[in-house]
């Protein structure tokens, strides 16, 4: 029994995944919900359907959809990242 189809990965439940990760970050110790467990990402693939994968980051996505690296937001950081483009390659 595919137990995700149970636990369906919809905006109510990733906000409930969200709130108990905030909790945990807070220092409480709230319980871990049964449906937790069988929680898939639910974003969509490039084939339409949805992810299945389970291991999730405390925004509810896999590290496959959501929660890498942007790139540099500030001034000084997208600096730096541009000045890495016009460097030579070092050579070893």
């Amino acid at each position: 029994m595919d137990r995700s189809k149970l636990f369906p990965s919809t905006p109510e439940t990733r906000k409930a995944w969200r709130e108990y990760w905030r909790r945990v970050r807070a220092g409480e110790d709230p319980e871990y919900p049964e449906w937790m467990e069988y929680m898939t990402c639910g974003a969509k693939t490039r084939a339409g359907t949805p992810c299945k994968r389970r291991d999730l980051y405390s925004n509810g996505r896999c590290r496959l959809h959501g929660g890498l690296s942007t790139g540099p937001t500030t001034p000084e950081g997208k600096k730096r990242a541009a000045e890495n483009g016009r460097r030579p390659k070092r050579k070893r």
